[in-house]
């Protein structure tokens, strides 16, 4: 591989470069919910209604859209780039799209909603600071979905750290903004939330309907509608606090897209920085490669920065590393401070399933490994973290254990890191690193 010439960086200190920069508060939230409940055509909406996107880009989907009979998805092509998510009608991967308001610069990201793409959900989830669930109120909808993926969806972005979270009651148009129907979906979402480790606090219910912007960007007006008094869905975004930058950490970048053969760099990377910042110039070290390349160039939004800090969600170009070397979901860090590659580890858990000693997939965002349970050490309390009895011989679905994990290859993880372990094309349980 050739030299490329040495990028020399600016040795700035970063945080104190983000102090003086007065950026806006910046937060990440990913979109979930079962198929077919609306989650594209709402994000396409408020895109729309904002003005991130114009009347001439709808109007040349909706002729795409009526091309293939399907006139109604236009909005929801804003968010689904591929023409597979868009011949089959459902999000396979995860699109992002930005927008602002005066206080906060958000970025969308659009997990896909199909049982097939959990992996991809995984991986959009762990990206977030708080999650938008949609739910479509019309009859019989509401509940097929929370016997679908509804519950996987929320139960999986808890267990990844989301703490926050939005429930979008979609499609009330057509159910001319029932009240009681409003009512009976926000309880039983309520009791079955809170079973899940949200607290009430953490939640707002917000009623809604995608596909005619209604209490999306505008209060709604309909008379039909004059029970509510609460805030539209973007005020409520608003009011989300983002979750705590770790910019004095370590660099901690997990990657979610790589690109070979661009103009500037061979190579180059984007994904969330979960904690510290990078700038022009640094010497990266790509795990479980373990393997270094230096910082060419970064942009965020497709502009050219200096650095870039927790929280954000740059594109990375490197010189310096064979492509060989970087895929979607390994770990960039700092050589001075690298995560170590491990296949052990225990962790405590919260089961959704019986949990026994048996193999399991293990996933960190986008990395995953074949594994086993190889003990259960003990069931803990929910609350305390007390033990509540030692070696049990079974997890319940909904008690919390501690637990140790044999891996079959390593992976890098450290303490605090979040896994999810999926068995048989369901999840089964979510923890967190204890050592």
């Amino acid at each position: 591989m050739e030299e490329s010439p040495s990028v020399k960086s600016k040795d700035l200190n970063v945080a104190e470069e983000f102090e003086k920069s007065g950026m806006k508060r910046m937060a990440n939230f990913v979109v979930i919910g079962h198929v077919d409940h609306g989650k594209s055509t709402l994000m396409g909406r408020l895109l729309f209604d904002l003005n991130v996107i114009d009347q001439r880009s709808i109007d040349k989907l909706r002729k795409e859209a009526e091309t293939i009979g399907k006139s109604s998805f236009a909005l929801a092509w804003v968010m689904d780039q591929t023409s597979e998510e868009r011949n089959r009608g459902v999000t396979v991967d995860i699109a992002t799209n930005h927008f602002e308001t005066e206080k906060t610069r958000f970025t969308i990201l659009d997990a896909p909603g199909h049982k097939d793409f959990i992996p991809n959900m995984i991986a959009g989830a762990s990206q977030a600071d708080f999650a938008v669930l949609v739910i479509d109120a019309s009859i019989n909808s509401f509940e097929s979905g929370l016997r679908g993926q509804t519950k996987e969806h929320a139960l999986l972005v808890r267990s990844l750290g989301v703490q926050r979270l939005i429930v979008a009651v979609n499609k009330m148009d057509t159910i001319s903004w029932s009240q009681s129907r409003f009512e009976e979906i926000s309880q039983a979402m309520s009791t079955f939330l809170t079973t899940a480790n949200f607290s009430s606090k953490g939640i707002t219910f917000v009623p809604c309907a995608g596909l005619t912007g209604e209490n999306v960007v505008r209060k709604v007006q309909t008379s039909d509608a004059s029970w509510y008094t609460g805030p539209s869905l973007i005020e409520a975004l608003d009011a989300s606090e983002p979750g705590k930058r770790h910019i004095e950490k370590p660099l901690r970048l997990t990657i979610s897209d790589v690109f070979k053969g661009g103009v500037i760099a061979p190579i180059s990377i984007s994904g969330r920085i979960e904690a510290g910042s990078v700038q022009v110039g640094d010497a990266i070290l790509a795990m479980p490669a373990n393997e270094t390349a230096t910082v060419k160039m970064i942009e965020v939004e497709n502009k050219p920065v200096d650095w870039a800090i927790a929280g954000q969600i740059p594109t990375l170009h490197l010189t310096d590393i064979d492509p060989i070397h970087l895929r979607s979901g390994d770990i960039v860090c700092t050589p001075k401070d690298p995560v170590k590659l491990i296949n052990t580890f225990t962790c405590k858990i919260l089961a959704f399933e019986h949990v026994l000693p048996s193999s399991v997939d293990v996933f960190r965002g986008r990395l995953h490994t074949e594994g086993k349970i190889s003990a259960l050490l003990a069931r803990l309390d929910k609350a305390t973290g007390e033990i509540v009895k030692k070696k049990p011989r079974v997890v319940k679905p909904g008690e919390v254990s501690r637990v140790t994990v044999v891996l079959e290859k390593e992976l890098p993880l450290e303490v605090g890191t979040r896994v999810v372990l999926r068995e048989g094309g369901n999840t089964v349980a979510a923890g967190l690193l204890e050592g």
